[in-house]
């Protein structure tokens, strides 16, 4: 459950704001999007391994030039 404080005086906009970045951190939609469907534990593997190898190469690219 998350709490957003409002202060006094405080924008409703701007705890909606608060509300929504704190909801995005909490990756709740992405876990209700992957419960939606099965995906076996092989394609998750080369999914993660995918994504580590894209990382890496922007690292050695950061560090080259």
């Amino acid at each position: 459950m998350l709490i957003i404080p409002v202060k006094e005086g405080e924008n409703i906009d701007r705890a909606l704001k608060r509300f929504k970045r704190k909801f995005d951190r909490t990756k709740t939609m992405k876990q209700l999007r992957n419960r939606k469907q099965y995906t076996k534990p092989s394609v998750e593997k080369r999914a993660q391994k995918i994504k580590a190898s894209y990382v890496q190469r922007l690292k050695t690219e950061e560090e080259v030039g």
